[in-house]
């Protein structure tokens, strides 16, 4: 169990603006052509993840403990609800977005177990959240040693590669992802500004590194196979006429 982070508060500083842009465009464009009837978005009201999705029904679910946080777009109905108790039946949903969500709740691979409980088969997900091997990364990690922390969160941070292996534990496929944010952890507009280069040359020599993700995924359902021996019953075999000798006595009679 972790802390909890004050996401909303953290977007709102020049770091924050910076990472909000980018994973506002990563997830317009690859919800856009996700199909179905119903969405959610869990946490993050500072981003409209859904904006670009054409599903007729779609929410924005607000955790518990950050119920006070702004108010969310107007185009989506809110939800005020435990991320690890979603109030939807299972299987029920085609399209499960979680910006930071598995940083914001207390028990992360719970909400990943959640999120699959409401998916149907082939239903996706969609997952941000920041990098711990970055220069954000390493900026927290020596906030462990003494100084202040550049993101929202005093605890460990979750890599990508942790949230894929979540992820291939409950039998979901990897489709899609994108690493973004390779600016150093600036604290100010102009600034973050001059660095700017840095996100250009980050994405085609170490696009790995960035400070943020976002990672796509398909709920694979496995089909059930039956265990056992196979009986093959042998083909009968065709019964044909046989030529038979004869023997003829002496007056001609077949013995």
């Amino acid at each position: 169990m972790r802390p909890s982070i004050r996401l909303d508060q953290w977007l709102q500083t020049a770091g924050g603006h910076a990472a909000l842009a980018w994973q506002q465009a990563q997830l317009d464009r690859m919800v856009v052509d996700i199909f179905g009837f119903h969405a959610v978005q869990l946490g993050a009201p500072g981003l409209d993840a859904l904006r670009h999705n054409r599903m007729p029904h779609r929410w924005l679910a607000r955790d518990v403990a950050e119920a006070d946080a702004a108010s969310p777009p107007p185009a989506q109905a809110s939800l005020v609800c435990a991320f690890t108790d979603l109030p939807f039946a299972s299987q029920s949903l085609d399209l499960v977005v979680m910006p930071h969500t598995l940083e914001v709740g207390g028990d992360p691979y719970a909400c990943l177990r959640e999120a699959d409980r409401v998916l149907v088969a082939g239903g996706q997900v969609v997952i941000s959240g920041f990098n711990a091997l970055s220069l954000w990364g390493a900026r927290q990690l020596l906030a462990r040693i003494g100084g202040e922390g550049y993101l929202p969160q005093s605890g460990e941070l979750i890599s990508p590669r942790r949230v894929r292996d979540w992820l291939r534990l409950l039998s979901f496929e990897v489709v899609a992802g994108a690493y973004g944010c390779w600016r150093p952890p600036l604290r100010t507009e102009a600034w973050l500004e001059r660095w700017r280069f840095m996100d250009q040359v980050g994405e085609r020599w170490w696009p790995m590194l960035g400070g943020m993700y976002v990672l796509v995924a398909i709920k694979r359902v496995r089909a059930m196979r039956l265990v056992g021996k196979a009986w093959q019953p042998h083909a009968a075999k065709a019964r044909g006429a046989r030529p038979v000798a004869h023997r003829r006595d002496r007056l001609g009679v077949d013995e």
